[in-house]
């Protein structure tokens, strides 16, 4: 099912498997600015990560004693939400724990995934509830990817990334099996900006730690359009696109795949969520189209 949101500035869709979000489009300047989901390139648009974000080492994590399996990024991408909300310019969707993800995540939960369009901005947020009677732990994340060329007079590398802050900051590599390596490499050197390129996402993701910045801003200098994203309370930020994708992802994640040296405890997870029986953890992002 598609779901419609919609104001004088935004016409926005999302589709109730995933909770994915899947078209935004400025209505005033008639330009769309999600990726379109090719299946032949990367079929999808705006996954959520929950309740891992990345790769497990192995595939797996111990958690009491116990051995559990979880795919790359968790299944709640997969798994279809339901409707809690929807109104003209708001919609809530939830997931709760079931049989099914017992097997795999043994914790009661509920996730909410709030959209909700502020003119030209639309929000996205998060709850997580611990329906349970122990203690929850769990990572989420975003993956919203960004159609770019966004004029078709342009190409994929007139654009690029522009942070709010001057970073020091190296990248933290990826190997093949998808975990986080020991040591970074260095990236942003006194600098802002990220050069969009083909040949940028090679070696996967570009992953940081702890930015300063809270605002990543997608640009070019050949038109007025472009986009601000805003993920303050994430403290990891991933950027990425498949090879051959005409988009770009920008990935706040409270999480991150295991390093290569992790023991797979869960409790020793790092970015890991511990969220008391009974509690609600919130987290939003927002993003402004101009």
């Amino acid at each position: 099912m598609i779901i419609t949101l919609e104001n004088t500035l935004l016409k926005v869709e999302i589709k109730s498997k995933g909770a994915e979000l899947c078209s935004i489009f400025k209505k005033d300047i008639g330009l769309e600015y999600m990726w379109s989901g090719n299946p032949a390139v990367w079929g999808k648009t705006s996954p959520v990560l929950f309740p891992i974000v990345g790769t497990l080492k192995d595939n797996s994590y111990l958690y009491n004693g116990e051995p559990y399996t979880l795919p790359r990024h968790g299944f709640a991408r997969d798994v279809e939400f339901e409707i809690m909300e929807q109104k003209q310019q708001k919609a809530s969707f939830v997931l709760k724990d079931s049989e099914a993800s017992f097997t795999n995540y043994p914790f009661h939960f509920e996730l909410i995934l709030t959209y909700e369009l502020e003119s030209d901005l639309l929000k996205a947020s998060y709850e997580v509830r611990n329906t349970g009677t122990d203690n929850m732990y769990f990572s989420l994340g975003a993956h919203p990817a960004f159609k770019v060329p966004l004029i078709d007079s342009t190409a994929y590398e007139d654009y690029y990334l522009k942070l709010d802050h001057v970073e020091n900051a190296g990248r933290w590599p990826i190997t093949k099996e998808g975990l986080i390596q020991q040591n970074p490499i260095s990236f942003l050197n006194n600098s802002s900006r990220i050069e969009l390129s083909r040949t940028l996402f090679q070696d996967d993701a570009l992953v940081f730690k702890h930015l300063e910045s809270h605002k990543i801003s997608l640009v070019t200098d050949l038109n007025a359009h472009g986009l601000e994203f805003y993920f303050e309370g994430f403290p990891y930020l991933g950027l990425w696109a498949a090879k051959g994708g005409d988009f770009i992802c920008i990935e706040p994640w409270c999480g991150i795949a295991d390093s290569v040296d992790h023991d797979q405890q869960l409790v020793h997870k790092e970015g890991i969520e511990m969220l008391p029986a009974g509690n609600t953890w919130r987290r939003n992002w927002k993003v402004r189209f101009f």
